[in-house]
Formats: structure tokens, sequence, C-alpha cells
């Protein structure tokens, strides 16, 4: 048999609303250079990793461009080399005052073109070799494919989409919360968080932004809470349930959650009095991490059970062990 004390702590009012899970990182992930799909590299439902390919472009347009572009550069360069041979005996002449002036421009102003010619080639080049790599698109980001755009045998433009994708390790959940609670909130208070289709779990959430903006019609303005979501257990558009700390703080009673046993429609602590067990009916109210409010016969101080009281009697003999419970 285990107990715990029962404490006088500081306690804010809450209020539950209904929310939905958002993810802070979306995209639709576009192709940055035109071209035939060859290939679709993810599906639908597919995680993928950042600057995993998710499709192939064909590239053989692109790789007779760039063969083209290296054979102009071959000859720009050797036209450059020669130009300059021209010109460093077009020098030795000039200063013999074999040449003239005008001679000795046209030696330079021929090197100056080739010199041109081949940064141009080099520079195109470098452009047909970013194309080669752009036809492959990648994710921007961890994530999940939501949808895919395009299939194989299709051909985008530059900037056509190619999937939809969605962060699953940023997400948050937007609460429209009434406007006479928009004095109330601060960002860094933290919430705590369930969700309908996972009973059994809860996490918490801090309050990242508020929008200053209350809509005309519901009289409420957009609260975003941001969660952490590192095995991915949680999908986006699931519907939460978020309870806003509002109010002032008051002192509350309270007892660990563990110690409040259903029976019935009623709720019962086990409080250990002259070594035995004494049923106390209470009314819960404010949880608080482990902990939450009673009120009845509770006050602080009080040893109520937190273990073993599942099958309890009143007036049953307990000897029983302290357990610690963290402050909420």
């Amino acid at each position: 048999m285990l107990y715990t004390e029962a404490r006088d702590l500081e306690l804010r009012g809450e209020v539950r609303l209904p929310g939905t899970l958002e993810s802070q990182l979306t995209a639709v992930v576009a192709g940055e250079v035109a071209g035939k799909v060859v290939a679709i590299e993810a599906q639908d439902g597919d995680r993928v990793k950042k600057g995993q390919v998710l499709a192939r472009l064909r590239p053989q347009w692109y790789e007779l461009q760039q063969r083209e572009a290296v054979a102009r550069l071959e000859e720009s360069r050797a036209r450059l080399r020669l130009a300059e041979s021209k010109l460093a005996r077009a020098r030795e002449l000039f200063e013999a005052e074999v040449i003239s002036q005008q001679d000795m421009d046209d030696a330079v102003s021929e090197q100056t073109a080739w010199q041109g010619r081949e940064s141009q080639n080099e520079a195109q080049i470098a452009q047909l070799e970013l194309s080669l790599a752009l036809l492959r698109v990648r994710a921007p980001f961890d994530g999940v494919v939501t949808r895919k755009l395009t299939e194989v045998g299709q051909w985008i433009v530059n900037g056509g989409a190619v999937a939809e994708m969605i962060s699953l390790d940023r997400l948050e959940v937007r609460v429209d919360v009434p406007e006479r609670y928009y004095d109330t909130l601060r960002r860094g208070t933290q919430t705590r968080i369930s969700f309908e289709a996972l009973p059994d779990f809860s996490l918490t959430g801090t309050i990242e932004r508020i929008v200053p903006r209350v809509g005309d019609q519901a009289r409420t303005f957009p609260v975003k809470i941001s969660i952490s979501n590192p095995d991915g257990r949680l999908g986006v558009g699931m519907l939460a349930s978020v309870d806003l700390p509002i109010g002032e703080t008051k002192t509350a009673t309270m007892v660990p959650k563990d110690a409040v046993v259903r029976i019935g429609p009623d709720d019962v602590v086990y409080r250990i009095s002259n070594g035995t067990a004494e049923r106390v009916d209470v009314r819960s109210g404010t949880a608080s991490g482990a902990w939450i409010a009673v009120s009845g016969g509770i006050r602080a101080g009080d040893k109520v059970i937190v273990r073993g009281n599942e099958r309890m009697m009143p007036g049953q003999s307990v000897q029983g062990k302290p357990q610690e419970y963290a402050d909420p």
C-alpha cells in the first residue's frame, strides 16, 4: 500500500477548447527546370529525408547542350591561346616600331574578345550542370509526401508542381479562442493537450503565437501551440483537446490522480486515519500534471492512498509506504 500527502497548491483556472493539429512546415515541391518526368521515386504517404529524390526528369536534351557547350569552350580556349601569342608578338613589334598603334589595338581587342568568349562558355556549362542536377527533384526537408502531383510521361514546366509535403517533426495545434480570453493568454505558456484518436496519450505544448485578429462572426482569435512529435505518432488534421490556463491563480487542495477512485457516479479518495482506510467522497476539479484538485473532506497533509485503493474497503487496516510525485 502506497500513500502521498495531499497538498495546498497554487492553481490557475483552465478552459478546455477543441483544436486541430497542423504542420508548421508544408510545401508544394516544384521542379526548377522544365522536362519530361521519367521516374517517380516517392508515393503518397512515403516518409522522405531532406535531399531524397522525389522525381526524375529526362536529361538527354541538357546533356546534348552540355556537350555542345564543352566543344565551344575548347574552341574558345584554343582561340584565346592563339590570340595571346599574337598579342605578345604584337607588343614586341610595336616596341620596335614595326607595326602601328592600330595593329596593336586590334591584337588587344582580339585577345579580350576570346577571353570573354571563354568566360561566357564556362558560365553556360555551369548553368547546364546546375540544370542537370535540378532534373532530380529533391525533398526540401524531412517529412511525408501527402500527394504526388505529376506522373511518369508528363511534361512539367519550370516551376511545375511535383508533390505536396508536410513535416511531422514541427507540429502545432490551432485553437480558436473566444475573444473574452484575449488578455489572459501569453506566449510561452505551457498547455496540456490530448487527442480523441489517442485516448491514452497526452502531452505538453507551448503557446507559440497569438494572432491578434478576432473573427467578425465567431468572435474568436487563433492561437498556435507548438508541440513535438519525435516518434511520428501524431498526424496532421487530428482533433485535439487543449486545456488553456486562463484566469487568476487560486489555492486548491490537490492529490495525485492515482488517489481518485471512481465508484459508480462518485469520485472517492481513501485516506489513512488511525491505521485504517477512511472513504472520503470528493469532487474532482482541474488537473495539473500528475495532480488533480479535489473538494470535499480532504485537507492538506492528509495521507491519501495511491496504490492498492481500487478494491479498498472502509475501515480496512492499512500499513502504507510513502510515494513521491513530482510537483505539478
